[in-house]
């Protein structure tokens, strides 16, 4: 970290030794220092859990493109897709942050066996809603509603466990592949989702994903035991360990300004609740379901590009420089995405938004895991959380509404030219991010 910064902000964190040793790599030469560092994968424990999200990655997928086009079939309405989109943020935030709690005082395998097991329940009672034809939009929000309490409960364990597991310097790369097996599902489920839908039908999505679902309970069953480290486990895990983390947050200006950077982008820059009504509209004439397929799939077509030539960034020392650089190109691209008329032109835009989201997660990733200590991780995974998943919800709700008052083009546009603007104008008034290095 640069040693201009103030007392105030976090050192990195001594990191507990990863559960194998790990060889020094050979300097990378040729093509391979542009291909994905994949030295984390050399350490069994991360590998585990690395492996865990591969096939649920797909699976998630088909679930989340499930739910809003079964919205909008039954409304018909874009501001209904963003409202039942809300409908799982206040379970996210409240559960999120008591998780985050929870992965501080606890075995945080444990953690991830319970809520994984909740999850594969909500998506088992998705199916039967789906099945029997309920066609009811609040049966939908309760459900969407439960499963975002156990996801909320389960994602700070699940990132607060990397730092235990990898060396300081090997924190991008496990970001950047823990992001690209994500980013890999969230390209193939969508475009899966568009093929299945006129072929086995909407309901049997949510099925395949409850199954999937069972892979990842038998894979995280299989990871060592991660309790916390001494000294932790007698702590409570309740609303004065929530307020200790806030606390502890505002007091560390690089982590609260990698977070403001990620609400900037998603808040103002995520049109994903207008994909609907774009393929019904906008982009009709390509056909709906291959346009809805691929505007669901083109961010993380471009996530997974940068994932998979993430060595040309991710030993980069300047990280907060990266995560600037990132927003505002997220900015630009989808404000170029919002003035296309063509769909594989607009895709193309949308892809260049995913590269930057991808360097931005890999980063934001980064700075938390070395700035916060072992004792903190899991309640600043908690609010990552909130921040991560809950800025694409309320930006559901902004464009939504937009969308259905000014139309959908303009609010992609505008959306875009504010992330740019706003996220310049943070970078030049606070210089705690712009310094932050390791």
């Amino acid at each position: 970290m640069d040693t201009s910064e103030s007392s105030t902000e976090p050192q990195p964190s001594a990191q507990p030794q990863p559960s194998a040793p790990v060889e020094a790599s050979p300097p990378r030469v040729g093509w391979r220092r542009w291909a994905m560092d994949t030295r984390p994968l050399r350490i069994p424990a991360y590998r585990r859990l690395w492996s865990s999200t591969i096939v649920t990655a797909v699976g998630s997928q088909l679930t989340a493109v499930a739910v809003p086009k079964q919205v909008y079939d039954i409304t018909g309405s874009s501001a209904w897709v963003g409202a039942a989109s809300l409908a799982g943020l206040l379970p996210l935030i409240v559960f999120a942050l008591w998780g985050g709690a929870v992965a501080d005082t606890m075995d945080r395998r444990k953690l991830l066996l319970i809520t994984n097991i909740g999850i594969a329940v909500t998506s088992l009672l998705f199916w039967l809603q789906a099945v029997t034809g309920l066609d009811s939009v609040v049966v939908l929000m309760l459900l969407l509603a439960m499963q975002q309490a156990f996801w909320g409960l389960n994602a700070p364990a699940r990132n607060a466990s990397i730092a235990r597991l990898v060396p300081e310097e090997q924190l991008p790369a496990a970001n950047a592949l823990g992001s690209t097996v994500m980013q890999t599902g969230q390209v193939v489920g969508p475009l899966l989702a568009g093929v299945l839908i006129p072929v086995i039908g909407l309901a049997e999505l949510y099925l395949i994903d409850a199954l999937a679902l069972c892979v990842t309970v038998w894979a995280v069953y299989q990871l060592p035991k991660l309790p916390p480290l001494v000294g932790s486990a007698t702590r409570r895990a309740g609303v004065r360990e929530i307020v200790e983390g806030f606390r502890y947050l505002s007091l560390h200006k690089v982590l609260l300004l990698s977070f403001l950077a990620d609400i900037i982008a998603m808040v103002f820059g995520m049109p994903r609740a207008l994909f609907p009504q774009l393929a019904a509209q906008t982009y009709g004439s390509y056909g709906e379901g291959l346009a809805l397929g691929l505007l669901f799939a083109a961010i993380p077509i471009g996530a997974v590009l940068g994932g998979l030539f993430s060595g040309t960034f991710s030993r980069a020392r300047r990280h907060g420089w990266m995560v600037i650089g990132a927003v505002v190109a997220w900015g630009v691209a989808i404000a170029g995405f919002g003035l296309s008329a063509n769909l594989w032109v607009g895709a193309a835009f949308l892809a260049v938004a995913g590269l930057a989201d991808m360097i931005s997660m890999v980063f934001r990733g980064a700075i938390l895991l070395s700035a916060a200590t072992d004792e903190m991780r899991g309640r600043m995974q908690g609010v990552f959380t909130v921040v991560v998943a809950g800025g694409p919800r309320l930006a559901d709700v902004l464009h939504g509404t937009a969308g259905s008052a000014f139309g959908a083009r303009t609010a992609v546009v505008g959306g875009g030219l504010l992330v740019v603007v706003v996220m310049l104008g943070l970078a030049a008034a606070v210089p705690a991010l712009r310094r932050y290095r390791i």
